[in-house]
């Protein structure tokens, strides 16, 4: 197929990353070959602490050696479970130094959610914060598990112990309480008893498995994304062609306020960054929007990602505008359709536009990025990234110009599928080989994608198609709206109709409020014909707010009284 999009690209923005994701034999050897050049750098900054890329890689190397004692190498799973702690970049590079697969775990999920990711991908080793051990020990029966490694949020830090609960209070504010789980190692034990092995590299190739990242997909339950070395690098490369003419190489400072366990922060912040020699500031709870502005005011930032509900809600902050931007150059918008007031409103506080981006995790995750030249919100999602093919496609059959259907994607970054879960992956690619997103979108003639929605997310009112990304986005132009979500409910022979769920700034708006503003917005069967105020809404581990979840309790509850 013709890319197009090539002649949109930025200058200095590569059309193909093949030739540079061939210098690296595996991530392990991205690793070790960034903290070689920039070994001095600061690597990693939390609560006040820093490593540098020597200490990280030495750290690093402990673990791997640790692993490797025991028997964990090539091809077995070790799960990491915890926030965003200095802890995590240590095990992560560990494990695949060790020639191990990475597990990423999210240290919210119920006992029930652990044990499914536990048991269906094999993990052998599992690596938790204290505060989230309870779920674990509640996890573990009829799994694989043979090795439990715990780790303290301040444990690496090094501050006086006292120090260490005064910080941790202040940055985790609903604090679990540790947990003991009787025969679990400490981390530092691990990696002290690792510095006096002799670390074995493994051989490595871009076949190899790097890790199981675990999400929804379209269908079904939680499946492991299998991402080998090969696509995570190409990803790597990909991104860091994008954003590299329009950064200060080893004097960038990422903020990392999503969670490393997700895919997004763990490509785009964690490797990507690491590969320009960047200092990266990992936020442990992004919830607490002050903490988290106080500790945005501690660094030169030049980078931020995020999802547009945390770009709201620190536009929501007082202290926010009050903020040195003066070096922040990108800030990269996914997970979510960013809406263009938030967008408008942080162009004027910052003086920097956000350039949405989209991805999923079975493509590691970066498919399509806007440029970083422009300053002008466009709507979309940008235009597909260096060596990457999309395509809107109906029934195995390409979509003119401008013609809606689904995104459809080929490239290196391109899983192979679910791990143990043929059926499933056979499910996601077309006849002609084509991963299909289960997103529904259009292309215009210079190459720039627009996503309209999830196709499981649809509105059929009276026959016709209605993106509740749209009818939110109307919403939240009214002053008394904080948050908005839309889904359909089932109204007898019109199909659905839109209820809207709302978060207000303003505690006296009323339902005829909101139907109200969005008719002066929205055609008339766009309008919501309910509306549902709450105090919060479901979301991800990344702050998404999670339709699905608003239907299950709109069919598990009782549903709105609807006219037939």
């Amino acid at each position: 197929m013709e890319r197009i999009w090539l002649e949109h690209y930025p200058k200095g923005v590569p059309a193909d990353i093949i030739d540079q994701a061939a210098a690296y034999t595996s991530l392990a050897d991205l690793f070790e070959q960034s903290c070689r050049q920039y070994a001095h750098n600061t690597a990693y900054i939390s609560m006040g602490a820093s490593m540098s890329y020597t200490q990280t890689y030495e750290k690093a190397q402990a673990f791997a050696a640790w692993l490797q004692s025991q028997g964990v190498g090539k091809g077995d799973r070790v799960a990491l479970m915890m926030p965003n702690l200095l802890q995590y970049p240590v095990c992560l590079f560990g494990t695949l130094m060790a020639g191990a697969v990475v597990v990423n775990t999210n240290p919210l999920y119920t006992a029930h959610e652990l044990h499914h990711q536990l048991e269906d991908s094999g993990a052998t080793t599992v690596v938790v914060a204290e505060n989230f051990a309870g779920t674990l020990q509640q996890a573990l029966p009829e799994t694989a598990v043979k090795r439990i490694i715990v780790t303290s949020l301040g444990e690496m830090l090094g501050f006086p112990k006292g120090l260490i609960t005064d910080l941790v209070v202040r940055h985790v504010k609903k604090l679990v309480p540790a947990w003991k789980i009787p025969g679990a190692l400490r981390l530092h034990q691990v990696l002290a008893a690792g510095a006096r092995r002799t670390y074995q590299r493994p051989t490595l190739t871009h076949d190899d498995l790097a890790a199981l990242q675990y999400t929804g997909g379209t269908t079904g339950v939680a499946k492991g994304a299998m991402l080998s070395h090969g696509n995570l690098i190409a990803n790597v490369c990909q991104a860091h062609g994008w954003i590299k003419p329009f950064c200060q190489g080893e004097r960038e400072c990422i903020v990392t306020a999503l969670p490393l366990y997700h895919i997004f922060a763990l490509t785009a912040n964690c490797l990507t960054f690491m590969k320009l020699g960047a200092s990266n500031l990992l936020i442990v709870n992004p919830r607490d929007i002050p903490g988290f502005v106080k500790e945005l005011g501690t660094v030169k930032f030049t980078a931020l990602t995020g999802v547009n509900t945390l770009f709201n809600a620190l536009l929501n902050n007082a202290d926010f505008a009050k903020l040195d931007f003066s070096s922040l150059h990108t800030t990269l918008g996914g997970g979510m359709a960013v809406q263009e007031a938030i967008a408008a409103r942080w162009l004027k506080i910052t003086g920097k536009p956000i350039a949405q981006a989209y991805g999923l995790t079975e493509t590691s995750p970066a498919v399509t990025i806007n440029p970083l030249d422009k300053v002008d919100f466009n709507g979309s999602i940008g235009l597909p990234v260096p060596s990457t093919d999309v395509a809107v496609r109906t029934d195995n059959r390409e979509m003119a110009i401008g013609e809606s259907g689904e995104i459809c994607v080929k490239g290196p970054q391109v899983t192979a599928g679910y791990w143990n879960r043929p059926e499933e992956t056979a499910k996601v690619f077309d006849a002609d080989g084509w991963l299909m997103t289960g997103d529904i979108g259009y292309m215009n003639d210079k190459g720039y994608v627009f996503l309209l929605d999830r196709k499981k997310d649809m509105i059929l009112v009276s026959g016709f198609n209605v993106y509740p990304n749209e009818v939110e986005a109307a919403a939240i132009e009214h002053p008394g709206i904080l948050e908005a979500a839309a889904i359909g409910v089932p109204n007898g022979p019109s199909g659905e109709v839109v209820k809207l769920y709302v978060i207000r700034k303003d505690p006296t708006l009323t339902e005829a409020d909101v139907i109200a503003h969005c008719r002066t917005l929205l055609t008339g069967y766009k309008v919501p014909k309910f509306v549902e105020f709450r105090d919060d809404l479901p979301r991800s581990n990344v702050g998404k707010i999670l339709r699905k979840e608003l239907r299950k309790q709109e069919t598990a509850g009782n549903p709105t009284d609807r006219p037939a």
